[in-house]
């Protein structure tokens, strides 16, 4: 399987941007996706998961209620809508590909290269 993701920039705080992860390779639609984050000397962490109908999402706590995962199965595509950033955001974000709604990286099997966001205070 084949990530490749796109979308991020740098934004004031407060903007929003909108991540895109396209997949090619093998079969999009029966699987769960992920979104994760890595900032400068910190680990990789979860932020929100799609189950593979789109059906059930879940988010980390810092960003539920800002943030909204999608995907669309035609397109082979998964989106992170992020609004009301924050300067905290700035991270690369890395969408990942695996058998189910996982909350931690050892759940996903593939992952896309990264892209970076810079949020400005």
């Amino acid at each position: 399987v084949q990530l490749q993701a796109s979308g991020g920039g740098l934004v004031q705080a407060g903007g929003s941007l909108r991540l895109s992860c396209a997949a090619s390779g093998r079969t999009f639609s029966r699987y769960a996706m992920g979104w994760f984050r890595q900032a400068p000397g910190e680990e990789r962490e979860f932020v929100a998961t799609i189950s593979w109908s789109g059906g059930n999402t879940y988010y980390a706590d810092s960003v539920k209620g800002r943030f909204t995962i999608s995907r669309d199965n035609a397109k082979n595509t998964v989106y992170l809508q992020m609004n009301s950033l924050k300067p905290e955001d700035t991270a690369v974000y890395y969408c990942a590909y695996g058998p189910w709604t996982g909350f931690e990286v050892r759940d996903y099997n593939y992952w896309g290269q990264g892209t970076q966001v810079t949020v400005s205070s």
